[in-house]
């Protein structure tokens, strides 16, 4: 199956539940995966009469930075023998059970020793076709006829993680994709975060995307490639690559030079991030005795907390937004009335507010003594705001 950008269904409410020995093999995939599979609809292929389980459904299976959907189909009446798993309409070629029988290997995959009662079948399955699909798609791209990409193959394939295929497209020229993991493979974000609620590895990759040009001769300059850094979505928590700067793409550069100049790039911004944490704890907890103990916190990235605070009679909250780039960035303030309501009943909040003074150079210390010197004026001025608002709803 082509790589497709469709994210998958949500899995089906009405089909009745999956027979129980093909469930066992299912949750137990989704909890013991290091991919972010997901599952798609859920269905029955009883024809007649209603059915009691469904035994079929669709896996959104990750590759090459986006998905494939595989239809694996089982058989409630004989829930004891493996599935067959339909492909996409687009992947006529990728047979692998004929290319294990062909080399000899018939008796060495998975399905050769299916046992219905061993709940790791399905991932083992999953797992062996996956690999077994990056392969296939390896070999597709070593057949294009692009001088460029035969270079890129030759001197990067090897690198462990990567993978690679061809884009086709109707309204323009085809081309080839490398998604290339940078950082060690073995590299463990949550070691930087204690405590760190993450089940499933924390990747960065970079897309690669090669206009194939079908020529074989090196003395025209090729276009550059069109670059852009990914992520596993739960890492923005601790690190954005959109703030991440790509280093410029020159003339006749290839991805093996290019790429140690941008992991040493991301080693450092990633030990930033990391000290970034510790930046925002230390602001939280100088919170204390100016403002009071926070009455809400993140206690592990450190992006959010809240304190109550008292003008007079008015009592109000403050949100504290603390960005990844702290401190060059200073954290965006809310203020949240207790006792002013909108006509809905929500109580009235300020705008965001990030004009205050600040000097990522302050200590903690500091730049709470200024954040709540500001407020003291500041709420003032909320405080007519919300005044404002309750007499224009009379």
């Amino acid at each position: 199956m082509s790589p497709s950008a469709d994210a998958a269904a949500p899995a089906s409410t009405s089909a009745p539940e999956l027979a129980p020995l093909i469930a066992a093999q299912l949750t137990y995939l989704l909890s013991h995966s290091k991919l972010p599979i997901r599952v798609g609809q859920i269905w029955s292929g009883c024809r007649m009469g209603t059915p009691t389980h469904s035994d079929r459904f669709t896996l959104s299976i990750p590759f090459c930075l986006d998905y494939v959907h595989w239809d694996f189909v089982y058989n409630a009446l004989y829930p004891k023998v493996a599935p067959d798993v339909v492909f996409g309409p687009d992947d006529d070629g990728f047979q692998p059970l004929v290319d294990y029988a062909e080399a000899g290997n018939s008796d060495k995959n998975c399905l050769a020793c299916w046992d219905c009662h061993d709940p790791r079948g399905l991932l083992i399955l999953v797992h062996e076709l996956r690999e077994l699909y990056i392969e296939y798609h390896k070999k597709q791209v070593t057949k294009v006829d692009d001088a460029r990409v035969t270079f890129e193959l030759s001197t990067v394939l090897s690198k462990e993680g990567i993978e690679v295929c061809v884009v086709p497209s109707a309204d323009r020229p085809a081309e080839v994709k490398f998604a290339v993991p940078l950082l060690d493979v073995d590299f463990d974000f949550a070691k930087l975060v204690p405590g760190c609620p993450w089940r499933l590895p924390q990747k960065i990759h970079l897309q690669v995307i090669f206009p194939i040009s079908r020529s074989s001769s090196y003395s025209s300059v090729p276009a550059a490639p069109r670059l852009k850094l990914i992520s596993t979505p739960e890492l923005k928590s601790l690190f954005s690559v959109d703030d991440v700067k790509l280093p410029q793409w020159s003339n006749e550069m290839c991805l093996a030079e290019y790429l140690p100049v941008l992991e040493e790039n991301l080693n450092m911004l990633v030990v930033d991030a990391s000290a970034s944490i510790g930046s925002r704890r230390r602001f939280i907890e100088a919170l204390a005795p100016t403002f009071g103990k926070p009455i809400e916190a993140d206690p592990i990235f450190c992006r959010r907390a809240t304190v109550l605070s008292i003008s007079g009679v008015f009592t109000f909250l403050v949100y504290f937004v603390i960005p990844l780039q702290f401190p060059k960035q200073q954290p965006v303030l809310t203020l949240q009335s207790s006792q002013h309501c909108n006509a809905d009943g929500t109580p009235i909040m300020s705008p965001p507010i990030n004009d205050y003074p600040w000097s990522p150079r302050w200590d903690q210390a500091e730049m709470v003594e200024r954040i709540y010197d500001f407020l003291t004026d500041e709420c003032q001025n909320f405080k007519k705001f919300c005044s404002d608002a309750i007499a224009q709803q009379k």
